[in-house]
């Protein structure tokens, strides 16, 4: 009975393993250098004031007591 016997291949296993690397590091190197940050955009709205009452594009008339509690000349 004759035993066949495989032969391993490390060369084969290790071209493998390096183009798979090159793979993940090309593409990691893609996607800094082309895709990346672009910095500040040029556009600027200027800064808007976030309580609602006091911003220019509020619903809301401005209320003379802005309080919101009862009492005097907060109701």
């Amino acid at each position: 009975m004759s035993h066949s016997t495989t032969k391993e291949s490390t060369w084969i296993t290790w071209i493998v393993i390096v183009l798979l690397l090159a793979w993940i590091l090309g593409k990691g190197f893609f996607s800094f250098f082309v895709v990346g940050d672009l910095g500040q955009p040029t556009w600027n709205y200027r800064p808007i004031k976030d309580v609602p009452g006091e911003s220019p594009y509020a619903v809301y008339q401005v209320q003379p007591f802005p309080q919101h509690v009862k009492g005097t000349k907060g109701e």
